[in-house]
């Protein structure tokens, strides 16, 4: 075949036709098969690549508009603008360095049918959260083998109070049960100072505890203590805000929440659990309530009846990690009820003993319901009719404990419960000693399973 050489001055110039390289039947204006050598080409306007099929290189830099079908970069992407990645696509050896200058989109996480293992972040709640193949679950879901279990009762009032033994050692006093046995507390250490109707809160490593009625003392004061290791309470911070008593608490696995007071607040402070420091407002409640019965399954915290000034009924609950004024009307108890326990596992929240208000008179039953669902308690089992009993739990057991007997006379009686299986308590042990408005905490308790 001749060959054709265009110098340098010449001008080569084809109007309406089709050109071909390597073919004798081009169907592009220009249409080249086999290998080509560009040492530099440069397109002049808008161009727009609809495929590139086969292209490998260490580098690909993309300006403006580009959308690319199919292709394989080895090193890095560049991409200045827009760039929206669709449904069909499929990395099957993603980049290792991805710049975005503008706005990137990649396809959402749908909901039908994920597969185990997949991610997703949880806007509502703030967490990421995988799929087990059954549900959604927290990233900081555990599976308790065992080494988990531990109650721990710290402080509260003493039939020796008063007149002449003000900041009795009784009210410094922390006992410690595993609550998948029975069996009498043994002594865990001491609290930096006396105090009466206390409130604390807890994840599986650390317990925090607000000290509530100091006598004599600051009220505002919150101690911590290592759950796993016995020993003397230390220093955490205080309560920010109103210096009061008879709050109630409850915690996911990072944060916990105190709420209410007594006289009847609508206050709600939070603490970073593994973090010391002054407690933060986190809002208010709808009712201001004081000696309320609160549990939490991880997102929601249950708050339970209370008293203003006498015995409440209603349950307020809210999303934990989600801070701002709670409004939300979740249901109702069987009964009036304040200053008894509450405790929960990840399913079904507990509230029992306690009193009816004012009057004093006990409430010698236990209600529950499922966290998830909300409406109304129903009745669970019967348990000791005492007045300022607090409680904790793991998730197959609840255990209560110290409290008021009508008389009134101070008691040292601990009684559990099998969280999934309705009946009445049964005698635990007792503690070290007699006492009334501990608080209660535990390092399995079923809002661990949460953000």
């Amino acid at each position: 075949m001749a060959k054709v050489r265009i110098g340098f001055s010449t001008q080569f110039e084809l109007e309406n036709e089709l050109v071909g390289i390597g073919t004798d039947n081009p169907t592009n204006t220009l249409q080249a098969l086999g290998n080509i050598h560009v040492p530099n080409a440069k397109a002049v306007g808008v161009s727009t690549f609809t495929t590139f099929d086969g292209f490998v290189d260490t580098k690909a830099a993309i300006s403006g508009a580009g959308g690319a079908k199919s292709g394989s970069i080895s090193g890095e992407i560049v991409i200045e603008g827009e760039v929206t990645v669709s449904t069909g696509t499929t990395f099957t050896s993603g980049p290792e360095n991805l710049t975005v200058t503008d706005n990137f989109t990649l396809p959402g996480i749908s909901d039908d049918k994920p597969s185990v293992g997949t991610m997703r972040f949880n806007e509502n709640l703030g967490s990421l959260e995988f799929y087990t193949g059954v549900e959604w679950k927290a990233v900081n879901s555990y599976v308790d083998m065992g080494s988990r279990g531990r109650a721990v009762f710290a402080g509260g009032g003493s039939p020796y109070e008063y007149p002449a033994h003000v900041g009795y050692l009784s009210g410094r006093i922390i006992d410690y049960v595993q609550i998948a046995t029975t069996g009498n507390a043994v002594n865990f250490g001491d609290l930096t100072q006396f105090s009466r109707h206390m409130a604390g809160l807890s994840n599986s490593i650390r317990g925090v505890i607000y000290h509530g009625s100091a006598t004599p003392g600051d009220n505002n004061v919150i101690d911590k203590i290592t759950i796993a290791s016995a020993g003397n309470a230390v220093d955490f911070g205080l309560i920010d805000g109103t210096d009061t008593y008879a709050k109630s608490g409850a915690a996911s696995s990072t944060r916990g929440v105190f709420t209410g007071g007594s006289p009847a607040i609508t206050d709600i402070d939070y603490v970073e659990i593994m973090t010391d420091g002054n407690s933060v407002d986190f809002g208010d409640l709808s009712a201001a309530r004081s000696a309320s019965q609160n549990c939490c399954d991880g997102k929601r915290v249950i708050v339970a009846g209370g008293r203003n000034p006498g015995g409440m009924d209603s349950i307020e609950s809210f999303m934990i990690a989600s801070k701002g004024n709670v409004s939300s009307d979740f249901g109702e108890l069987s009964t009036r009820r304040c200053n008894g326990f509450g405790f929960s596992n990840s399913v079904r929240g507990l509230f029992g003993a306690g009193k009816d208000g004012p009057s004093r008179i006990s409430e010698g039953w236990v209600e529950s319901l499922i966290i998830a669902s909300g409406g109304k308690a129903v009745y669970f089992g019967d348990c000791f009719t005492g007045s300022y009993v607090q409680g904790s739990a793991s998730q197959t057991r609840g255990v209560f404990g110290g409290g008021s007997m009508p008389g009134p006379a101070v008691v040292n009686v601990i009684e559990y419960v099998t969280i999934e299986s309705a009946g009445n308590s049964t005698d635990f042990g007792d503690l070290t000693r007699k006492c009334y408005d501990p608080a209660a905490i535990s390092d399995s308790h079923g809002g661990l399973g949460g953000y």
